[in-house]
């Protein structure tokens, strides 16, 4: 494997996500070959803004580009309308044309903020990604969703934007703590789940955390390909949601204390129990595998309370849902809030647990009640 991979995604217009070593210190450089002669303006969060800002912005000076930066407050709880308004103020106090470029340098957050403005201001304007997470390396920044947080729930506005380019530095995955690296390794483990054993077996042998290049390559291989197919998440994108219908609840309901990752790996979990339970696939496929790799990354609920959780609803999966098709749903509980009523009783002692097991139970139930009413 070379140092540096290069791969295209064929949307319009195509663009190239980059991989490898240093890039930050390089991408100026790489950056004038896409962009030519313009202004940028860096959009990074106050983690990342002391470890890569200024390395970022002499990179970007010294290709002769004309460079202006904005930081904003660190975490999940700040990707709404306020952060948005305060980018997009910027970026016309800055005097940024449609000629010009945001940078969003940072992790899923950054990344969503930042290409949400550029969707938005003077009605778009390009972007580009300098993703500094494993999450955002495998998974959003490449695809072109941009969103913000309402009050009503996460991801709730936003736009289609790709971005001109991405350029994915993997040194930067030495600085992160062990759990933003977990973040984004549930990402990756369903994109295994998706994509097939192949990816998996590099999950077996260490090369997430030994050589993540490798990973990261196969990911955006993967991820690309479906947004060729489906840009605009009419069919087959859907499919990249795995684990988020019941990860965006669990977010949400622990008013974002539960990472983004964390959250995913429950829901995988969730969608692994579900489907062991209705569709027959033996313990040692998909549930042996996702048991054993998402384990270390459901820090705060055990997974024998999640199938503890999903077995009463088996019966009325098995005759009603569909695993495959998660979308965000938005119905009642209705009728069916008795059958959520006695789970919660048998759970009531485990207080912490109790609140999580609410949100499972919750979005188990109003699934079961759309599949019902379709």
């Amino acid at each position: 494997m070379s140092s540096v991979q290069t791969i295209e995604v064929h949307t319009a217009p195509a663009y190239e996500v980059t991989i490898g070593a240093g890039l930050l210190r390089e991408c100026g450089a790489r950056l004038k070959a896409v962009l030519g002669g313009c202004r940028i303006a860096v959009v990074a969060d106050s983690n990342v803004a002391p470890l890569y800002l200024e390395t970022v912005c002499a990179s970007l000076r010294d290709a002769g580009f004309a460079v202006c930066s904005y930081v904003f407050p660190a975490g999940e709880a700040h990707k709404n309308f306020t952060t948005l308004s305060a980018i997009l103020e910027f970026l016309a106090e800055s005097q940024l044309t449609r000629t010009d470029c945001v940078a969003a340098l940072g992790g899923g957050v950054t990344g969503d903020m930042a290409g949400f403005a550029a969707a938005s201001y003077l009605r778009g304007i390009r972007y580009v990604q300098l993703p500094t997470t494993l999450l955002s390396a495998v998974d959003s920044s490449v695809g072109g969703k941009t969103a913000i947080d309402l009050a009503a729930g996460k991801n709730l506005a936003g736009a289609f934007l790709q971005p001109a380019a991405v350029l994915c530095d993997t040194d930067c995955l030495r600085s992160l703590p062990a759990a933003v690296f977990a973040d984004g390794a549930a990402e990756a483990i369903k994109t295994g789940v998706l994509s097939g054993e192949t990816l998996f077996s590099l999950f077996e042998d260490g090369t997430l955390t030994d050589a993540p290049a490798e990973i990261i390559a196969r990911c955006i291989r993967y991820k690309a390909g479906v947004v060729e197919r489906d840009e605009k998440e009419q069919g087959e994108r859907k499919l990249l949601n795995l684990g988020h219908t019941a990860g965006h609840a669990i977010e949400k309901c622990s008013g974002y204390a539960i990472p983004h990752g964390h959250a995913v790996a429950a829901g995988l979990a969730i969608i692994a129990f579900c489907m062991t339970h209705t569709v027959g696939i033996q313990r040692r496929g998909l549930k042996g595998y996702l048991k054993s790799f998402i384990k270390p990354f459901l820090l705060m609920l055990p997974l024998n309370l999640i199938e503890q959780i999903v077995r009463p609803f088996s019966l009325a999966l098995r005759l009603y849902g569909n695993l495959y098709g998660e979308e965000m749903v938005t119905h009642e509980l209705g009728n069916l809030f008795p059958l959520v009523l006695p789970l919660l009783m048998q759970v009531l002692s485990l207080l912490f647990c109790l609140i999580q097991a609410v949100v499972f139970t919750m979005l188990l139930s109003i699934y079961i009640e759309e599949a019902i009413e379709e």
